[in-house]
């Protein structure tokens, strides 16, 4: 045991990332807000323990401590303003600092004059601003909703991160001064309203909800809706040709090759071109991930050293989590690194065993690219989609090649040529894009192309990341004790998801929407619809286990209270209109009702210990689980 402690010194540093961002989960997910001032003074003395500290267990207890009090302090240092309540028909005047197209919509960013965030959504036959516009609008504003039950999104937290006060919509806008300035934001807009092709909104620009939505469930069917994400791939495919383009110019130029390599001068060319891209595409989590990924790689090349090693991916994973701890939250990142470790690890430990055949060699790395990437990715896609592609494989094999070497080198031909009117390679890349279009429905109509997972909680997840970086960081001796310990830790998870229980009732911060599950086994709720919880619908659906977009189920009582009977527990749910005096109560001296749940806060000192307030959802067992709304992301009553 002693020799293989030892074996592992090397590697020590690749588990730093896992363990800040471990530490930062816990924050973002425990029910109450730490003391700022003590996260603050701990994070500077753990920064100053952990130089000193020689002792490889107190080092990587005082990292997870550090991933902890760092996000407490960036937290309250980010400060985003708040909206303390819904707003319609009111005057703002700002400055348009971005514009998000959308397959259906245009979505505005609007920096007010008092330094709030807005994103309103304008109506399809209205005419967006230009960047940089100053505007009078009238709007309707809502803070961002948190989450509606535990271990969902949380889009005001994600909100609250990226530095958005309120979305909204907008009625209309009266533009008060043009934007005189040509900065890149003014280059994007430039650009769509010139190729009004999404294939350039997405490709390109970064505008990942551009392709149309009947589109993008064919595409994720299929495995490949990563590709509508600028990312790895993306940034790989460009990088390849800049450097490509630059190393034969370079070659050509003999005083140049002469002094140093051709290769010094292109890589550095190439960078700077793969740095206007990243800007030119909105600088999304992922593209940050790969273009620092891609500038260690480069620096590597020039330097003459090993370029593709985890300790790259460990070290742009330090540098995006100290820009943006709650990057560690978002699918992007998650999604991203997940793809990467998987390939590096592939790439370092299976390609010795690689056959010696040219072609097999090819067809053995497509192959097994996909499978790790999809197998590494799978979690974390079941964990915010609960929907598994079962032709990922497939889909993988088939179009990343045709968009690898076909769609995508014309769409980036098309975006040059648009400056002097030729769209050509656009119509082209559209062209083909249809083409597999038609394949991808061939793929994704197949029988079980999508399997609905079950939710898995995060505990699990715990479990599964910890497999996986076992699996990948520990260096075995004589047995491969590195897949034995990630076995174990698999099925320790999904032993944790198996058993989980399912909620049986749930019920919104504001009780105004509310659901229990029926004798079919489907949720029944209060509402058929409601627009201030629209996307809560299709969240306790998918903790269900049930597809999303079908028709809400509504049970309608006939005298306004709900009954909800099970073998351990008897809920009564107040609807709103309905008259608390006699119903409250007859509830509160019937013994048979254990909980009281109502539209209306109800003040009922004989029986208060009956009465559930705030968000929560109640297990088969009779346990509750509240959603708590008490960090700085959210609305503080």
């Amino acid at each position: 045991m002693r020799e293989l402690w030892i074996n592992q010194s090397g590697n020590w540093f690749l588990w730093v990332p896992f363990l800040m961002a471990f530490g930062a989960g816990l924050y973002f997910n425990i029910a109450n807000e730490p003391n700022f001032t003590i996260c603050a003074i701990g994070m500077v003395a753990l920064i100053i323990l952990i130089t000193l500290c020689k002792r490889v267990f107190v080092r990587a207890v005082m990292l997870f401590l550090f991933g902890f009090c760092y996000a407490c302090v960036f937290t309250h240092i980010i400060n985003t303003p708040q909206l303390s309540h819904p707003v319609h028909g009111i005057s703002i005047n700002g400055t348009v600092k971005n514009i998000d197209y959308t397959a259906d919509k245009s979505r505005i960013y609007i920096k007010t004059d008092n330094g709030m965030n807005v994103r309103v959504s304008l109506q399809n036959n209205t005419t967006p601003p230009n960047i940089g516009d100053k505007i009078r609008a009238n709007v309707g504003l809502f803070h961002p909703d948190g989450a509606d039950a535990p271990e969902s999104f949380d889009y005001a937290r994600w909100a609250y991160f990226n530095g958005l006060t309120a979305t909204g919509y907008i009625n209309d806008f009266t533009i008060t001064s043009h934007a005189h300035n040509n900065s890149i934001s003014n280059l994007r807009d430039n650009l769509h309203r010139r190729a009004k092709s999404f294939l350039v909104d997405t490709l390109v620009l970064g505008y990942k909800n551009a392709v149309p939505d009947t589109d993008a469930e064919i595409w994720t069917a299929t495995g490949v809706g990563h590709v509508w994400s600028i990312s790895g791939f993306h940034i790989t495919l460009v990088s390849a040709w800049l450097f490509a383009i630059f190393y034969l110019l370079f070659r050509a130029i003999a005083p140049i090759t002469k002094r140093i390599p051709a290769r010094i001068p292109a890589l550095c060319c190439a960078w700077i071109g793969l740095l206007f891209y990243v800007i030119l595409s909105g600088a999304d989590v992922a593209t940050m991930r790969a273009f620092i990924m891609a500038t260690l790689v480069f620096v590597a090349f020039i330097l003459g050293r090993r370029a593709i090693s985890m300790r790259n991916v460990c070290i742009a994973f330090c540098v995006l989590f100290l820009m943006n701890p709650h990057f560690v939250m978002q699918p992007g990142f998650q999604l991203s690194f997940a793809a990467i470790f998987g390939l590096v690890w592939l790439w370092n430990d299976i390609r010795p065993k690689m056959p010696h055949n040219k072609i097999l060699k090819i067809i053995c790395t497509a192959v097994l690219t996909s499978v790790v990437a999809t197998m590494f990715t799978a979690p974390f896609v079941i964990t915010h989609f609960y929907d598994l592609p079962i032709y990922g494989l497939i889909g993988n094999l088939i179009l990343l090649p045709i968009f690898s070497i076909a769609i995508m080198p014309l769409v980036c031909l098309g975006t040059v040529t648009l400056f002097i009117g030729w769209m050509g390679p656009i119509n082209l890349a559209e062209y083909i894009y249809e083409i597999c279009m038609n394949i991808g429905t061939s793929i994704a109509t197949l029988p079980g192309a999508t399997i609905t997972m079950t939710h898995i909680p995060n505990t699990a997840m715990v479990f599964i990341i910890c497999a996986m970086a076992c699996i990948m960081f520990i260096r075995p001796i004589r047995i491969k004790i590195n897949y034995i310990f990630g076995i174990i830790l698999i099925c320790i998870g999904i032993c944790i998801t198996a058993l989980y229980p399912k909620p049986i009732f749930y019920v919104t911060n504001d009780h105004e929407l509310a659901a229990f599950v029926g004798e079919n086994g489907k949720l029944e709720f209060t509402k058929s619809r409601a627009s201030n919880h629209y996307f809560t619908f299709d969240t306790w659906k998918r903790l269900n286990g049930e597809p999303i977009g079908t028709k809400n189920n509504r049970r309608k009582p006939n005298d306004g209270v709900w009954i909800y009977e099970t073998p351990h527990f008897t809920l009564a749910y107040i609807q709103r209109f309905t008259p608390l005096s006699k119903n409250i109560v007859r509830m509160c001296r019937d013994e048979n009702t254990d909980f009281i749940v109502s539209y209306f806060d109800i003040d009922a000192p004989q029986c208060n210990q009956k009465i559930l307030r705030d968000g929560f959802v109640i297990y088969p067992s009779g346990k509750i689980r509240y959603v708590y709304h008490r960090r700085p992301w959210h609305i503080q009553h």
